[in-house]
């Protein structure tokens, strides 16, 4: 078992700590108890040390890189996609930044013919899967407007429980999910591979060139460029 030492020994104790989630690979629940400040912003600097970048600085600077190419993509396929359409919907009746960067993350999954459904939960009260990011609103989701102008809550979960809420917004959960996913060596939710891959590749900009499938379910690398 890892005990950590005294600050002087710190990037050691980390490096075990590493070393033994990712060989051992133990319980969400064992972890959270021993090592609690993973599942807070200190986890903005596990991922700082093991990729050598700022979380948030990579991800939302290549969101806001992408954000107005992914939205445009979006429209292209609006009316043959009633997912993307409902959710470009939001956009006619806000048109913030935050909302934007919201519709290009959850719109991902369905420009690349991936099924969402099991992580995205948009609704009025908890609920749980293996790994997700959960919208909790004041008032039952709209057809047309799926994300609600009062949302009450934005939560991570992990192995069917919350490991954290009242999160700004959208965008910052997904940021949040990013850099837990690295920190405790957890695969990609299951059937949106594509999705997650390229928000690590081509948007954080991250572990180098994506997968020839996900390639080719864009457009060509000059124009989406």
């Amino acid at each position: 078992m890892t005990v950590c030492a005294p600050s002087k020994h710190k990037l050691l104790c980390e490096i075990m700590r590493r070393k033994e989630i990712v060989d051992e690979e133990p319980p969400l629940t064992e972890v959270a108890d021993r090592w609690p400040a993973l599942f807070s912003e200190r986890q903005i600097t596990e991922f700082m040390r093991l990729v050598s970048a700022d979380l948030l600085q990579v991800f939302f600077d290549g969101l806001d890189k992408y954000v107005p190419k992914l939205i445009g993509l979006y429209r292209v396929r609006d009316r043959s996609v009633t997912e993307l359409h409902n959710l470009l919907h939001s956009l006619d009746v806000e048109t913030s930044n935050q909302k934007r960067r919201a519709v290009a993350l959850l719109g991902l999954p369905y420009y690349l013919k991936e099924d969402p459904s099991k992580f995205i939960h948009i609704c009025q009260s908890a609920n749980s899967e293996d790994v997700g990011i959960l919208i909790i609103t004041g008032q039952e989701e709209s057809e047309h407007d799926p994300l609600s102008k009062d949302i009450v809550d934005v939560a991570v979960i992990l192995e069917e429980r919350i490991v954290l809420h009242k999160i700004a917004d959208v965008a910052m959960a997904f940021a949040m999910l990013m850099g837990l996913l690295y920190s405790l060596n957890i695969d990609y939710p299951k059937g949106l591979k594509y999705t997650f891959e390229l928000i690590q590749k081509v948007v954080m900009d991250v572990g180098g060139g994506y997968n020839i499938k996900c390639r080719q379910k864009l457009p060509t690398q000059k124009s989406w460029s």
